[in-house]
């Protein structure tokens, strides 16, 4: 871990500030212009600039034209840009020092206004601007240009929700991605090495092999993937986690029925980088731009409409009656105005797309007075942490100028663990976020569970129905509702608005319109492929849906040719055959895949793959090694036991076997038209096809 760059001894603190700010705002004056705008003479600006550009925080370029006042130019580099952040702090936090002494002098008491340690601290007001790691426009033109020359990171998905939230302050007083040292007092403690409250690591993983070309100091350019440049970083720390331990802190087991769990034990990278951001542009969205409102942006509106309380409801579900008697009963509660802020950026495998939601979203909208409601899209990438992941999203909101929260039953909880049982209590995330609610500085709304009483033709909280035993409560788990859809049956008015039920049905037709796929996994002669052609016949006899094999061999032959037998390889084939299957069935046909698919992880990337867009059916044919020897046409076990095959499945490299696959099937004495009847079977119990 390296220290943040020392300041050089011939210009103090104060000085550096106003320069490196200066530079910043009027990169392209003169000289001249700019030692009158700091009060010095020529002399002492020249000596200041070359001991800011012998310290790498200014960039000197000679420019071209008549004026010989204007010969060169100054730009931040991206460590001037995080020094002038840095002081920035160090310089408000002395000014309101001195304030406060100032008015307790006049007074006889303090403002109150003296932050603990950062800016962060003192901006109590939920309406006042808070910190952005955005460096002006002209500033950000210059470093985009100077970043192209970095060594760049391309970002992953969540790494990306990461740093706009970083970047437009939603994450603040996260000045970057975690040091070493923050990170291990969040795990531990849920607190930054300064004693500030915050309960999640924001880290930059990355391979191991990217690593190995970064050297502590050096800023790295981070880019989406489409290799637009959005930040650069400069890096102060790389370490190798502990990930089992970070898994049993923050998640609350080390279990990969967890999804986050899952992502850092199989997608996350091997090593962290940690270090100030200076944030160049905002991602790119092209979806909803009109409802995508950063945190000064929020704070701007609440500010010009008078809203002095602002409860915030957190969803990543389509809003239904329930919810909507449920935020008017909290706005009521808090007396406050209510911010819809759903989450949009990555949620729980299988939950509705975004796109679906925000339509529902907008359709409910309709339904809440104009005056006091507004709706903005939140893009985080969502942990599923439970209690831990409540109180951070009480800190978001904080950030966003809400001054409450409502903490719903199982707040941000995955379902259930490896043993079939909650990963944590109903009222887990409740009592973590009571116990940090003055700190995090919003009033947390319990979240009422809300039924439908029948002879009162309206939602009441469950536990508030003093004569519950003489009337008819009505409810539709979220289990209930999806059966609803995917049998095509009715959704009755009660429950939820024709609107959000129209959104739906087009999102999720019935199972029996659905794409889908089959995935058979096996050893090497185990019949996949018989049976699988056998199904194709059948399914293509049934008509309806298009349908398409992909057959190991054949995806071998035409998509993976270069490919080689390593496990990195043999991972990266299966992906592909998701990832085409993945697109079958969003399009509504049928995929039937092949593989020997021997790994359990790269099974479940898979799936989860799949699973956004429709079902997946695993079938495991079963055939033991020893027939799948005996049958041997090709004669690759035989050159396999001779060592000439190096890493054969079931022979030098191990089979996984599925643990719960929709269905197992042998075919040693059974006959493949059998086989593939059972499939069609399994498939009819799904819903996925019509019974005959």
């Amino acid at each position: 871990m390296t220290p943040a760059p020392s300041l050089p001894p011939q210009i103090d603190e104060d000085q550096l500030f106003r320069l490196l700010r200066q530079l910043d705002e009027t990169p392209d004056v003169s000289q001249r212009v700019t030692a009158k705008a700091l009060g010095i003479s020529l002399g002492r600006l020249n000596a200041y600039l070359r001991t800011a550009a012998d310290h790498g925080f200014v960039k000197v370029t000679e420019r071209d034209g008549p004026d010989r006042r204007q010969r060169y130019g100054y730009a931040l580099t991206a460590r001037g840009a995080v020094t002038k952040n840095r002081l920035i702090d160090r310089f408000l936090a002395r000014k309101l020092a001195e304030y406060d002494a100032l008015h307790a002098e006049l007074t006889g008491v303090g403002s109150g206004l003296v932050p603990l340690k950062y800016r962060s601290k003192f901006m109590q007001n939920n309406l006042a601007p808070i910190p952005e790691l955005y460096v002006s426009y002209d500033s950000a033109q210059k470093l985009k240009v100077e970043a192209g020359e970095l060594t760049s990171h391309d970002l992953t998905p969540r790494q990306v929700c990461d740093l706009e939230l970083l970047m437009n302050g939603g994450f603040n007083p996260l000045k970057g991605f975690l040091s070493e040292k923050d990170y291990d007092s969040v795990v531990s403690d849920m607190r930054l090495s300064d004693g500030s409250l915050w309960p999640m690591p924001i880290t930059l993983d990355v391979s191991q092999a990217f690593a190995d070309k970064i050297e502590l100091g050096q800023d790295i350019a981070l880019r989406d993937a489409e290799g637009v440049i959005l930040a650069t970083m400069t890096v102060t720390d790389k370490w190798v986690p502990n990930k089992s331990r970070e898994a049993e802190k923050v998640f609350g087991a080390d279990d990969q029925a967890h999804p986050a769990v899952y992502y850092l034990h199989n997608t996350a990278g091997e090593v962290y980088l940690g270090g100030p951001v200076t944030g160049i542009q905002q991602p790119v969205h092209y979806d909803f731009r009109s409802r995508r409102d950063t945190p000064n942006e929020l704070r701007a509106y609440f500010r010009k409409l008078g809203w002095r309380k602002v409860v915030a409801f957190q969803t990543r579900n389509p809003l239904h009656r329930a919810h909507q008697e449920l935020t008017f009963r909290a706005a009521k509660e808090a007396q406050a105005n209510l911010l819809i802020h759903p989450v949009v950026g990555m949620t729980k495998p299988g939950d509705v797309d975004h796109f679906t939601r925000v339509r529902c979203y907008e359709a409910v909208l309709d339904k809440y007075p104009q005056s006091t409601t507004t709706m903005s899209l939140l893009p985080l990438a969502m942990r599923m942490a439970g209690p831990r992941e409540a109180v951070w999203h009480g800190l978001i909101r904080a950030n966003h100028g809400c001054t409450h929260f409502i903490v719903g039953r199982d707040h941000a909880g995955p379902g259930k663990n490896s043993q079939g049982e909650d990963f944590y209590g109903p009222y887990d995330a409740q009592d973590m976020f009571r116990e940090y609610q003055s700190e995090i500085g919003v009033e947390m709304v319990d979240f009422k569970h809300m039924v439908y009483v029948q002879e009162r033709a309206q939602y009441e909280p469950a536990d508030e129905i003093a004569d519950r035993e003489n009337v008819t409560i009505l409810n539709i788990s979220g289990t209930e509702l999806r059966r609803r859809l995917s049998e095509g049956l009715e959704i009755p008015d009660w429950f939820s608005f024709p609107e959000v039920v129209n959104e739906l049905r087009k999102t999720k037709p019935p199972r029996a319109k659905q794409g889908f796929t089959v995935f058979f996994t096996g050893l090497s002669g185990s019949g996949k492929s018989t049976i699988a052609n056998a199904l194709m016949v059948k399914l293509m006899e049934m008509g309806g849906r298009p349908v398409t094999l992909l057959d190991g061999d054949v995806v071998r032959k035409h998509l993976s040719s270069e490919l080689g037998f390593s496990k990195e390889h043999r991972d990266l084939n299966i992906k592909r055959i998701g990832y085409v299957a993945s697109e079958i069935t969003k399009n509504g046909g049928i995929a039937i895949c092949a593989p020997i698919a021997p790994y359990t992880a790269t099974r479940r990337a898979v799936r989860e793959m799949i699973e956004q867009y429709g079902a997946f059916a695993e079938v495991h044919v079963s055939t033991s090694l020893e027939e799948c020897e005996r049958r041997d046409r090709k004669g690759l076990y035989k050159l396999a036991r001779e060592g000439k095959i190096k890493e054969f499945t079931g022979i030098s490299d191990p089979y996984e076997e599925p643990e719960s696959p929709e269905l197992r099937v042998d075919t040693e004495n059974v006959d493949v038209d059998n086989c593939a009847h059972q499939v069609i079977l399994k498939l009819e119990s799904m819903g996925l096809i019509a019974g005959h």
